[in-house]
């Protein structure tokens, strides 16, 4: 054989190496890798003690995920002011057993919950490939075949309250907190028009609950005033590049959104929006905990939960 074809063979078999060595890791080691994020956000007014919110989301839960519904668990040791679970919890008929036992610590803390795509409709066999495409973003908009109502019901059993549609005001540590949310923009089950409402001037804070962060409710809640938003769906991306991010959010979300902590106006995704209003809100979105059944893997964006430290602007 000639050297050239020679160095092209282990050229290709490297590659080839590589990538399964990258799948092996993708699937055995990172998609079970969880991890704690931990950001501080000032949002809080002048003087305000602080706030500390523990935010779940994306569990895609499956009947013998011991790892992960342990690890879940063992997150109550934080003692957290408040919980925020934003949605996609389950990716199987009989996952609601298993998640309310995740939950049940945690249910200890005052919380909220809003619900996503994956808490209606069941996970179902696609080419793993069309994650990177649009068209993996578009979803069925009829309802579903998960047990939801039983899922609502345990989470509301735990005191928990249900943001779907909705808006109140809760105690959170020594401050009270205006909470709107909305089912999920993913199926257009969002009716934020059916809350909207200007931001209260007698709570410490007014903050979006959300599980897939479409433009148009983002915009729409900080027009209203809401100064923190939370969020869950993108993955991180879920299959990211190192030192580039994310390549998809699976929303019209920007990538460099993809996950963590950034800013937002009304208009900001927008290509022409200018810099960073002094006023703006902030947004949160957790990279989450799961993956479909049907595409177990991780690459280079491990699943998290995060702690969230709420505190003064001036601090």
């Amino acid at each position: 054989m000639e050297p050239i074809a020679r160095t092209a063979l282990r050229t290709a078999g490297g590659l080839v190496g590589a990538g399964v060595a990258a799948v092996a890791y993708a699937s055995l080691v990172e998609r079970t890798w969880f991890t704690l994020r931990r950001f501080t956000v000032p949002v809080l007014p002048a003087g305000a003690a602080p706030v500390r919110i523990l935010q779940v989301s994306d569990l895609h839960l499956t009947p013998g995920q011991r790892k992960k519904v342990e690890w879940v668990r063992s997150l109550a040791g934080l003692r957290p002011d408040f919980v925020v679970n934003s949605g996609d919890n389950l990716a199987h008929i009989e996952a609601v057993p298993p998640l309310l036992r995740a939950m049940e610590p945690l249910q200890e803390f005052p919380g909220a919950f809003v619900l996503g795509s994956n808490d209606y409709f069941a996970p179902v066999p696609k080419n793993p490939a069309r994650y990177l495409t649009r068209g993996y973003a578009k979803a069925p908009k009829t309802r579903g075949d998960l047990p939801v109502g039983e899922l609502v019901e345990g989470l509301r059993a735990g005191g928990w309250a249900d943001l779907d549609n909705a808006r109140t005001v809760v105690e959170m540590g020594e401050h009270r907190v205006e909470l709107v949310g909305v089912d999920d923009p993913h199926v257009e089950f969002d009716r934020y028009h059916d809350v909207a409402a200007p931001a209260r001037d007698d709570v410490a804070l007014t903050m979006g609950l959300v599980h897939a962060p479409y433009q148009r409710i983002l915009d729409a809640m900080v027009a209203d005033g809401a100064g923190l938003v939370l969020a869950g769906h993108t993955h991180g991306g879920q299959l990211a590049v190192p030192l580039y991010g994310a390549l998809v959010t699976n929303c019209d979300l920007d990538t460099g959104r993809a996950k963590g902590v950034s800013r937002w106006w009304p208009g900001a995704g927008r290509p022409a929006a200018g810099g960073t209003p002094e006023d703006a809100a902030w947004l949160h979105v957790s990279a989450g905990l799961g993956t479909s059944p049907y595409a177990p893997v991780r690459f280079a964006c491990r699943p998290e939960a995060t702690l969230l430290t709420l505190v003064a602007r001036d601090s």
